[in-house]
Parts: C-alpha cells; sequence; structure tokens
C-alpha cells in the first residue's frame, strides 16, 4: 500500500463518476431494500430484481412478512442462493422487526438483525440516505482497492478499516464507487485504458505502462 498517495484528493475522479449513483437492487423503499440486500448474498442482483415483484405482491411489508412462515415464503426465494437460510432470516427479522417503521438506520441495529453483516448494513444505510458508520466491500471492492493501492490483502474487514483511514467520512461512498468500478471497468479481466483512476492505480504503473 502506497504512503505517498493522498486518497483523499486521489479519489476524486472516482467518486465524480459513480457518486450518489443508486445501488443496482431495484428497490423501492427501505423493507425492499432491507429484504433484496439479504437475498442477493452470493446471488446476483439482476436474479433478485427479476424474483421481487412477486415476493412484494405476496409480502408487501414488514408486518405481513411477520405473519408468515418460512414454508409460505420459500416458494417465492427458492430460486435464489442459500434460500433454505435466507428464508428463515427473513422471517426471524420480520418477526423481531414488525413492522416497517421499526427498520433501524444504524450500523449496530443492523447488524444484530439476522443475515445482515456489516457490508449489508452499510448498503442500507448508504441507500436510506442514513450517516455512513463504515465502508461497503463487496466481491468487487475486495478486487478493486488493492489494485489501487489504497488497501492490501483479502479479508473484507480489514479493507474497509484501511480505507476509512484512508479518507474523510464524507469520501466513505468510495466504496460503492468501487464496486461500480468493479462491475464495469476494473473487472477480473482490467479494461484499464477506460479507467477515472488510472493516474494513480499502482496495477495500471505496475503491469500496464
Amino acid at each position: 500500500m502506497s504512503g505517498k498517495t493522498n486518497w483523499a484528493e486521489a479519489i476524486k475522479p472516482l467518486l465524480k463518476k459513480y457518486k450518489g449513483k443508486q445501488h443496482p437492487l431495484d428497490y423501492k423503499n427501505t423493507y425492499q431494500l432491507v429484504v433484496m440486500v439479504v437475498l442477493s448474498a452470493q446471488d446476483s442482483d439482476k436474479n433478485i430484481n427479476k424474483l421481487a415483484p412477486k415476493i412484494f405482491e405476496a409480502f408487501p411489508n414488514m408486518t405481513a412478512l411477520a405473519k408468515t412462515s418460512i414454508e409460505d415464503l420459500t416458494p417465492y426465494i427458492s430460486k435464489i442462493r442459500n434460500f433454505g437460510n435466507k428464508a428463515k432470516w427473513l422471517v426471524e427479522m420480520a418477526q423481531k422487526i414488525k413492522k416497517d417503521s421499526n427498520i433501524p438506520l444504524n450500523l449496530e441495529g443492523l447488524t444484530a438483525l439476522p443475515g445482515i453483516g456489516r457490508k449489508s448494513a452499510n448498503v442500507i444505510l448508504r441507500e436510506s440516505g442514513a450517516p455512513p458508520e463504515g465502508v461497503i466491500v463487496d466481491l468487487h471492492v475486495v478486487r478493486v482497492a488493492p489494485r489501487l493501492g489504497i488497501a492490501t490483502g483479502a479479508d473484507p474487514k480489514k479493507i474497509e478499516k484501511q480505507i476509512m483511514d484512508q479518507l474523510p467520512k464524507n469520501e466513505w461512498d468510495t466504496g460503492m464507487a468501487m464496486s461500480f468500478l468493479g462491475r464495469d471497468i476494473c473487472r477480473p479481466q482490467p479494461k484499464c485504458e477506460l479507467c477515472p483512476m488510472r493516474e494513480v492505480c499502482e496495477y495500471y504503473k505496475a503491469t500496464v505502462k
């Protein structure tokens, strides 16, 4: 990891490109967002978006979800990876929260819920406009951050801590911006010629230049 790069300055082209861009999950409210974030773990946003309308037609809010059983929910999510655990987590969560207005919008409250880790909680906070308490580190960020040189290693928690240490809080949306970069440009086979971060990227300097 480069000690010389002023990341608060260096990250600006990335934030300019992606800051505030909505997450690829196509949700309509916080309840839908929470459910879709839980369902999307180890699955694709595209798959969740496709199945979501039927799920929310059957279970339009947290109250409806709290009244259902794992058996009743399962057919709606059976095409989703790890659906058995996810059905259990969603029903447990709904029974705990009871109604939409009780959804906690802080990291501690969200991570106390079944099926929600730090990454999911950070996504929910970002998308619902709550103040950031961390940085989103998904599988794209795990690839992109070490390539850029803002973090090292492959442990999401350690990468998150390194990014938080390098950037002021008002730039913590960098996590989601890096995720978009990883989806669009910094793919397993990166398209470096299109990347707004070429000038500061250690991978580019080391392998492409």
